[in-house]
């Protein structure tokens, strides 16, 4: 193997003092504009890298960011990470991104591999069937700042950030029932997770509100995939009580779950509503188009970011009491109107 070339290797070559070219490959003020140019030729062309391993155990930052998300194929991860990227670019932050795929196991591992490359931040997404917080107890005890965002954990040491799930929740039940639905069912995620139990608990306020009875038959927990959404459609063509709307908290499981039941035969939204949740694409592109709720992303991952850099830098230390709360909306698209205004 051919041996790596050090500071002290370039030093000996231009014949310069080894704090010299130092502070050269550090854009020190300091040393002239000739003398870095002529240090950077001569590193490039002896293939010179940086030992940042050593300067972060000098410095004890390594200017990284672990992110743990669920899954990376998502539109609503994807916008939510490409929020979380813009800011970080901003202050010289670089990510190192992992995903969970639903499961804790696999979470503790991103947790480990996070930890071991030092990062200075840690944010996260939990898994479906995350019940424990041992994974992040190594970081919050080293004092390295966690924060979730979107499906979170409640701990008084890590900062938050979420849409109001209960009153999204509500909100798209509210609209079915007011265009004539009386028996809707809801399709949901793991309830173990924060932003299924809010989006629930929404659901069951609509439906009391309007002194209906809540069925339990008509909530149905899925994983949300496109294979559950064919599963419903088939559960509901053999159903003899059949719904009249359907409130879906995935628009991908949604659109699915519609395409299926038109090829039954079924009329949307005539026979059923539907409404989904994310605004994802697929909710524009599929006929007729699909009621949703807006979720923002991007402005999630923004803020989730900022929060996270502005305790690290001191500029903003983070609240712990509250998590922080976005703005969602109602998209009201063809899918679930039933009762045009007059």
């Amino acid at each position: 193997m051919e041996k790596e070339i050090t500071i002290y290797d370039l030093a000996k070559i231009l014949a310069l003092s080894p704090a010299t070219v130092s502070r050269a490959l550090n854009d020190h003020p300091a040393i002239n504009a000739k003398t870095k140019v002529l240090i950077a030729e001569k590193a490039a062309e002896l293939g010179y890298r940086s030992n940042t391993f050593a300067s972060h155990l000098r410095t004890r930052k390594t200017n990284t960011l672990g992110v743990i998300v669920p899954r990376l194929n998502s539109n609503f991860m994807s916008t939510v990470l490409a929020g979380m990227e813009e800011v970080a670019n901003n202050f010289g932050y670089n990510l190192l991104i992992s995903q969970s795929l639903e499961s804790e196991l696999k979470e503790q591992a991103n947790a480990k591999t996070m930890f071991n490359s030092r990062v200075d931040g840690l944010l996260v997404s939990v898994a479906y069937d995350t019940d424990s917080f041992e994974h992040f107890s190594t970081f919050i005890n080293r004092n390295v700042p966690v924060l979730f965002f979107d499906r979170v954990m409640d701990h008084p040491q890590c900062g938050a950030v979420i849409i109001d799930n209960e009153q999204a929740g509500y909100d798209a039940t509210r609209h079915l029932l007011d265009q004539g639905c009386r028996r809707i069912m809801h399709v949901t995620g793991d309830l173990r997770r924060n932003v299924y139990a809010d989006r629930m608990e929404g659901f069951k306020r609509a439906v009391a509100g309007q002194n209906l009875p809540l069925d339990n038959r008509l909530v149905i927990s899925t994983d949300l995939s496109q294979e559950a959404g064919r599963a419903i459609a088939e559960q509901i063509d053999q159903t003899e009580e059949k719904p009249d709307g359907l409130f879906i908290t995935n628009d991908l499981c949604a659109a699915i779950c519609m395409q299926v039941l038109k090829e039954k035969g079924y009329a949307i939204p005539e026979d059923i509503a539907i409404v989904g949740f994310n605004n994802d694409p697929v909710s524009q592109v599929v006929s007729p188009q699909l009621t949703t709720v807006f979720y923002p992303g991007y402005q999630m991952g923004k803020t989730a970011m900022t929060t996270i850099i502005g305790q690290l830098n001191g500029t903003k230390p983070m609240d712990h009491s509250e998590p922080l709360i976005l703005r969602s909306e109602l998209i009201i698209r063809r899918s679930s109107i039933r009762l045009e205004k007059s």
